[in-house]
């Protein structure tokens, strides 16, 4: 920790000292300011929990020699806006206003793609990202729940931008019994809500158990794109990688075809496949099918596969199109769409994604009834 701390002062351009003003000056407070002292870089000392006359120990600040402490407190937000001017004040150049320019395609799709790791307890999410990213930026061991909040890292690989978030292990509900534990999954949560890509990373000794299919079927119904990672594969001597895919497609059917690759983070064997199955599973997740191909595919299906009689009277198809991407959403229309067996749906679902060519992305399929233009008009009397 202390090593990542002089590694992240070293790429600072400016380095905000906090210190508790309850306490007042510790001598870890003194050790660090000496630390910060030899970096040369600009300096701003923060005494945090200043709020009513707790912060009596800001005072004490004067003998690290570093400035003026500004008082704030973070828990109810008062002296935000003196830091941020000290901020700007230590960074005049970069924190100039930036000029209001219209986002274009172009920067749309420099963007980075935000991939979140995810998966239970040790299996090798952190080593994992190090091993991509070239560095030890995060924390690793041999203990489980080394990690406790999302940290997000950038990466370049082949001329594309990416941004990576490593998170906390997720265990069972009925097992998480901390405070701290219950605040890191739901962190972890809101990771796989806010990204584009997830990568569900299972331990190869103990592949598939139930924990990791429920952490898949998570992904799938928040709609993002799904690459699975088997890590320390390495470990696995004798077993041929070639069966992985088969394995995937029987515990996880609702996503058929999505992508497994063999990793192992601690020797970063795999990584370029892993890398390049983001890649595509990204390109899948934004992909976008014409009405009339759609249309021409519905015909297609209605001729070989119809849909059922219910009730002695035949579901009507009659058209669709695709509203939205990320992740592919269809709007079917049809007659009595609450009537529409659900393994009927799961027959259009499957076959869309083997026609689209949509392996292992979520697909979305609403059924809409078409507006009846003789509703409301009362009958003729004969």
């Amino acid at each position: 920790m202390v090593a990542q701390t002089e590694q992240a002062i070293g790429n600072a351009d400016a380095v905000a000292f906090l210190m508790d003003a309850r306490a007042g000056l510790t001598p870890i407070d003194r050790a660090f300011a000496d630390i910060v002292r030899k970096s040369g870089k600009p300096v701003i000392v923060v005494a945090n929990k200043s709020e009513g006359r707790a912060g009596a120990g800001a005072a004490e600040a004067y003998e690290l020699g570093l400035g003026d402490p500004i008082p704030v407190s973070a828990e109810h937000g008062e002296g935000l806006s003196d830091f941020y001017d000290a901020i700007r004040a230590a960074l005049p150049e970069q924190t100039q206003p930036a000029e209001d320019e219209d986002e274009t395609d172009a920067d749309a799709a420099t963007r980075p793609i935000r991939v979140a790791v995810v998966g239970r307890p040790n299996t090798g999410k952190s080593t994992l990202i190090n091993r991509l990213i070239g560095e030890e930026r995060l924390l690793t061991g041999p203990e489980a729940g080394i990690t406790r909040d999302t940290i997000s890292v950038p990466l370049d690989w082949k001329d594309r931008q990416f941004r990576f978030f490593d998170t906390a292990g997720m265990r069972r509900k009925a097992r998480i019994e901390e405070k701290l534990e219950k605040l890191s999954v739901a962190d972890t949560l809101n990771a796989i809500r806010f990204a584009e890509v997830v990568v569900v990373l299972l331990d190869a000794e103990r592949p598939f158990e139930e924990q990791d299919l429920r952490i898949a079927d998570l992904v799938q119904r928040e709609g993002r794109a799904l690459v699975i990672g088997m890590n320390k594969w390495d470990l696995m001597e004798g077993k041929h990688a070639g069966k992985l895919s088969a394995e995937a497609d029987h515990w996880l059917p609702q996503v058929k075809g999505v992508p497994i690759v063999a990793v192992s983070g601690r020797l970063g064997e795999g990584l370029d496949r892993l890398m390049q199955a983001v890649v595509d599973a990204h390109a899948v997740w934004n992909r976008r099918v014409s009405t009339n191909t759609l249309n021409r595919w519905l015909a297609g299906v209605l001729s070989s596969h119809p849909p059922p009689a219910v009730s002695g009277r035949r579901l009507k198809l009659n058209y669709i199109t695709q509203p939205k991407a990320r992740p592919p959403s269809f709007v079917l229309f049809c007659s009595r769409a609450d009537a529409m067996p659900e393994s009927y749906l799961r027959y259009l679902t499957n076959s869309m994604r083997d026609t689209f060519e949509l392996p292992g992305t979520p697909i979305r399929l609403t059924l809409r009834e078409k507006d009846n233009p003789f509703a409301g008009r009362a009958k003729k009397k004969k």
